[in-house]
């Protein structure tokens, strides 16, 4: 089971670049040689809020000045923004923000966004946006990454410790009873419940929409007149709830990995299946047309035999390390990451590898680093906790057991292989312990200048059919494809993409739409 698949970005961009460097860095060690991949990550320092006792209200927020302080090679600052809203007079909320000054003829501000939701922009900015933008790009802007609400360095969400972390990212339950549905409600439920105690009141004011509005409060504040931001994969949806509430203020926006906001989330949850279930094909057939592949016969048989590994994982885990066991869970994690990254390939065939033959430690390194779990026990960042926070808090699916099976079948349909980890989502959020905060009625963004989608025509993650959508929805939105495999774009495709984007963010040129690259 998958929970929350609803914007599923198996798990997280924040740390894309990062993780799949290491993941394909396996190959070139032993299978059993891998504490490298699980050491404990750093994370960008960032300033105290000197102003928070003095920014009150919307106006107080607006008007606020960033004390800008030495962090590394990058200058930090904290941003203060209401806490709910609604009531922008009540408490407040520090975002944690970073820059990359602009070294030529300034253009202006560049807000990035990695994804999740609960990816950091802190981390993303020195290991994406600096290293993968173009050169011209990083020259001529401030590029601002920043940790939305409950993220990272931000005020953030606080729920479970390691072990308990372990508890739900490797369990694994019988969905077709109604007691193996009861005992994930009730894991959930306790989780909730921690996530509200160590968290408080911000819990209620994680979503979507108020991170949006947080936006064009540091849009604002950081002085530009329009907002210019690259979102990724979850991204998307933060940076087109940004345009929908802020048509006016839109200014170069590329959103990359698509994903449409108006899918219902059984919808999403299929895409998402058949996503994975699609590139995982791709795998096959790329691993069987070499040497050293593990999977037998012809693509149906190896995704059959990919099929009994995670079966078999599921009711009787594997051993892998010391005295953690490979659960089902845990296998599809393992699985998932190297399927953001072609590149990656080569780890997940020596994941499978071992694991065909009953030893499950790669795939358990895989999905440690997929989880963001230290060698340690302890967990590198809050990512996890803020991604199923986040997503409660914007939107929950059903939870009648009957409804639930029949949506399960349909993804099984789509996604044979891997399809049961994508179905009864609506467990999580079932006792969920604050209300739905919810989206918006309209994503149209009427008014907005042109807005620049990007889809990759095999992304796992975000599928290809979303960003078609999502630029159908924005009445102001023009389609770029990625003709290839992985998870997004801009900054790892090819010069095609990267020109294109490039042009668009420096001048202002809007590719063609239905551009192919």
């Amino acid at each position: 089971m998958t929970p929350r698949s609803r914007a599923r970005d198996p798990r997280l961009p924040a740390r894309r670049r990062t993780a799949l460097a290491r993941a394909a860095a396996l190959t070139a060690v032993a299978a059993l040689a891998l504490a490298a991949c699980s050491a404990p990550r750093q994370q960008t320092a960032v300033t105290q809020a000197p102003t928070a006792a003095d920014v009150q209200g919307l106006d107080g927020a607006y008007a606020q000045q960033l004390d800008w302080q030495p962090c590394g090679d990058l200058e930090c600052a904290t941003l203060v923004v209401p806490m709910d809203y609604d009531e922008p007079d009540g408490d407040t909320v520090e975002i944690a923000v970073s820059r990359h000054a602009a070294t030529g003829d300034r253009l202006g501000s560049l807000l990035i966004n990695p994804g999740g939701p609960g990816a950091s922009g802190i981390d993303a900015l020195s290991s994406i946006a600096v290293p993968s933008f173009g050169a011209e790009v990083v020259e001529r802007y401030d590029l601002v990454g920043f940790d939305p609400r409950g993220v990272g360095a931000s005020s953030a969400v606080a729920c479970v410790d390691g072990p308990g972390m372990d508890t739900v990212t490797s369990s694994d339950f019988d969905f077709a009873t109604d007691e193996g549905i009861a005992a994930a409600e009730a894991m959930w439920a306790d989780f909730g419940a921690q996530c509200l105690a160590n968290t408080g009141p911000l819990l209620e004011h994680v979503d979507t929409v108020s991170a949006a509005r947080d936006m064009d409060v540091l849009r604002a504040v950081l002085g530009d007149e329009q907002l210019t931001y690259v979102g990724y994969s979850y991204g998307t949806q933060l940076g087109a709830t940004y345009a929908a509430l802020f048509p006016e203020q839109v200014g170069r926006l590329v959103l990359d990995g698509a994903l449409d906001p108006t899918l219902s989330s059984q919808e999403l949850s299929a895409g998402q299946a058949g996503g994975f279930e699609n590139a995982l094909r791709a795998y096959v057939a790329d691993c069987q047309a070499g040497s050293a592949c593990p999977l037998d016969g012809d693509v149906e048989d190896g995704l059959a035999q990919v099929k009994t590994l995670l079966d078999r994982a599921r009711t009787s885990p594997l051993p892998a390390s010391g005295d953690r066991r490979l659960t089902g869970q845990l296998a599809f994690s393992g699985i998932a990451l190297p399927l953001y990254n072609e590149q990656s390939w080569p780890a997940l065939t020596q994941g499978l590898s071992a694991a065909l033959d009953g030893n499950g430690a790669v795939l358990l390194q895989l999905a440690d680093i997929y989880n963001d779990r230290n060698a340690d026990g302890t967990y590198a960042t809050n990512s996890m906790e803020a991604f199923w926070s986040i997503g409660c808090a914007d939107d929950r699916g059903t939870t009648d057991p009957a409804e639930m099976r029949a949506q399960a079948a349909e993804i099984e349909q789509v996604a044979p292989t891997v399809g049961s980890y994508f179905g009864f989502g609506g467990v999580l959020c079932a006792n969920w312990p604050v209300p739905e905060a919810g989206g918006l009625d309209d994503y149209s963004a009427a008014g907005a200048d042109p807005i620049l989608v990007i889809g990759t025509t095999n992304d796992p993650a975000t599928p290809y059919q979303w960003a078609e959508s999502l630029a159908q929805t924005l009445d102001s939105g023009t389609l770029l494809t990625y003709e290839g495999e992985g998870h997004t774009a801009y900054g790892r495709s090819n010069a095609c993409i990267g020109d294109a984007v490039d042009a668009y963010l420096i001048d202002g040129t809007v590719p063609a739409d239905g551009t192919r690259c």
